[in-house]
């Protein structure tokens, strides 16, 4: 700690003062200094309290309350009142014997696994495509942008015209070049494959635009060097443009998973989970459980939408993983 030390021959004194006049340099008090740090840390919460409102009552409070459904048997009576008995996991077990489960985990995997691979993968080639400078290409860009401006609603409805058996232009150019006519949103065997297009067109464009500024932070250098050494376009895109963009393309398909794993508009005003359970995923069976029929199954709905929960879950996890490795090697 600095000092200051009176000398009284600096007035013209002759004898220095003692060592207990020594004056120490101002310095706040440990009082100011811990009203300090407090101000601080009420400033910070004041900050975060916002956020930490909205995750309790949109997501902590929401999550809580689809455990306890799907604990308790409730029926409408009994979700007004909130007197439910308690089930334990009867809810999970109905639900796992139901001949609707298996339909639905197979239909819920290949509609998000067939989705992120395609949509990832054209969403990639245009923003490859489009990260070239060419006339036009800022003009073309915002057009593919579209799809994902649009709101679902439009988007399924405009789909569903277009895919109608009788008279959507779909059939008709099939007709046109001598095909036959497809039921695609009537036939088992062409409702999911309906809805998985649908969804494909509806989300590439977040895949283009996501890649695409993970494009313009690779240093334009590696590409000159790599052309200096001679390298063509296709080893180009695979010794450096793709393993650059891993982190970006890790992140890019988790938010597609997650996204793609709770799609319920888009199969519910095209197909409606129909026919029978051909595009039913676990998404619109929870709907169906809860809303769908004339006697409501809260609990079972509840439980389904856990699953479906626990599910996006377990993949963020691998994610974070997978994230760490990256990270260390």
């Amino acid at each position: 700690m600095s000092a200051i030390r009176i000398d009284s021959r600096a007035r013209g004194g002759g004898a220095s003062l003692p060592e207990s006049t020594v004056v120490r340099a101002s310095q706040p008090p440990r009082r100011a200094l811990r009203s300090r740090q407090l101000r601080a840390q009420l400033a910070a919460w004041a900050f975060i309290a916002p956020v930490v409102l909205y995750m309790v009552i949109f997501y902590a409070y929401p999550l809580l309350k689809n455990l306890d459904l799907s604990f308790r048997n409730y029926s409408l009576a009994s979700f007004i009142t909130g007197n439910a008995p308690w089930v334990w996991f009867d809810n999970y077990v109905e639900v796992m014997q139901s001949s609707t489960f298996w339909p639905a985990i197979v239909n819920t995997a290949i509609f998000t696994l067939m989705s992120i691979l395609f949509q990832y993968s054209i969403g990639l080639a245009l923003a490859v495509f489009f990260f070239r400078k060419f006339p036009l290409a800022g003009t073309l860009r915002a057009l593919f942008l579209v799809p994902w401006l649009l709101p679902l609603l439009v988007s399924a409805s405009i789909w569903a015209w277009m895919l109608n058996s009788e008279s959507g232009v779909v059939n008709a150019a099939i007709e046109a070049l001598g095909g036959q006519q497809i039921n695609w949103l009537t036939s088992p065997q062409w409702s999911l494959i309906s809805v998985l297009i649908a969804n494909i067109w509806i989300g590439i464009p977040f895949n283009l635009v996501i890649l695409y500024s993970g494009l313009q932070n690779i240093p334009g250098d590696l590409y000159e060097a790599a052309s200096l050494d001679g390298a063509n376009g296709w080893q180009t895109f695979w010794r450096i443009t793709f393993p650059l963009l891993r982190p970006v393309s890790a992140i890019t398909i988790l938010l597609g998973l997650v996204y793609t794993l709770k799609v319920f508009d888009i199969i519910w005003i095209m197909t409606r989970g129909g026919p029978g359970d051909s595009s039913t995923t676990l998404a619109i069976w929870s709907y169906r459980l809860g809303f769908g029929g004339e006697t409501p199954e809260l609990s079972p709905a509840a439980a389904v939408g856990n699953i479906l929960i626990l599910v996006a879950f377990v993949f963020g996890l691998i994610y974070i993983r997978a994230e760490r490795r990256m990270e260390q090697s």
